[in-house]
C-alpha cells in the first residue's frame, strides 16, 4: 500500500510541477517581525503538517519547505529521492503574545507518530524523519522536555531529533497550502497514507477544533 500511495502522490505532484513550475527560494520567513518568532518542525508529508498549524490562533503563516541537509537550493525530486540529507519541513512564524512555543510543541507532538524514526507513515526514508529545529536555547530546552515527556507517556523511546536550525529552503511554490489548492486529492493521499488511523491509535481521538 506504501508503493502505492506515494506513486499516486509522485503522479500529483508531476502534473502540479509541470502545471506551475519549480521556483522555490530562500531568506526571511513570510510574515516575520520583530514581535514574530519562528518554530520549524518536520512530520513527515509537509502537505499534513500546515493545517493543525493553519488553525491555530496567533500562528502567522506556516510555509513548507526543507532543513538538515547538505545541497543548496534543492529541489523536490532531490530530497524526495533522498539525495540532499534534508528532511520535509514546516517553518512557522508565530505571534508568542497569542500561542506559546510550548502549545506549538503539543500541537506538533499529536501529529506525529512518535515512536518511528525511519519515516512517517507511508512515506519512508531519512527524507521523511520527524525532527524538532530549535531556533534558541529556549526551544531547545523546551523542546527536551517535552521529549522526555511524551517518552514517559508512552513508555518508549523516542527518535525524534532535536537538532539546531540551520538553512531552511521554501519548497516549491505548489506545496504551499495544498490542502487548500487540492483537497480532494490531499484527502486521498492522507487517508491511503494511514496517518490519521495512526495518529488516533497512539494518541486517541483528535479534540474537536
Amino acid at each position: 500500500m506504501n508503493r502505492i500511495s506515494r506513486s499516486a502522490r509522485s503522479a500529483a505532484l508531476l502534473a502540479l510541477c509541470l502545471a506551475f513550475g519549480t521556483a522555490h527560494t530562500f531568506g526571511q520567513p513570510k510574515g516575520a517581525s520583530a514581535a514574530s518568532a519562528t518554530a520549524t518542525f518536520a512530520g513527515g508529508c509537509f502537505w499534513c503538517m500546515e493545517p493543525p498549524f493553519d488553525a491555530l490562533d496567533g500562528v502567522i503563516s506556516t510555509t513548507s519547505g526543507y532543513i538538515g541537509g547538505e545541497t543548496k537550493s534543492p529541489t523536490y525530486e532531490q530530497v524526495s529521492g533522498g539525495q540532499t540529507g534534508h528532511t520535509e519541513a514546516l517553518q512557522i512564524v508565530y505571534d508568542p503574545a497569542k500561542v506559546t512555543y510550548a502549545r506549538l510543541l503539543e500541537v506538533f507532538w499529536r501529529n506525529v507518530d512518535a515512536v518511528d524514526g525511519g519515516g512517517q507513515f507511508c512515506d519512508r526514508g531519512p527524507q521523511y524523519r520527524p525532527a524538532i529545529f530549535h531556533h534558541s536555547e529556549e526551544q531547545k530546552q523546551m523542546a527536551d522536555t517535552s521529549k522526555q515527556r511524551i517518552a514517559a507517556q508512552l513508555g518508549r523511546p523516542i527518535p525524534v531529533q532535536i537538532v539546531a536550525a540551520d538553512t531552511f529552503y521554501k519548497a516549491e511554490e505548489y506545496h504551499q497550502d495544498y490542502y487548500k489548492k487540492n483537497p480532494a486529492r490531499y484527502k486521498f493521499y492522507k487517508w491511503n497514507c494511514g496517518r490519521d488511523q495512526r495518529l488516533e491509535k497512539l494518541w486517541g481521538k483528535a479534540p474537536t477544533q
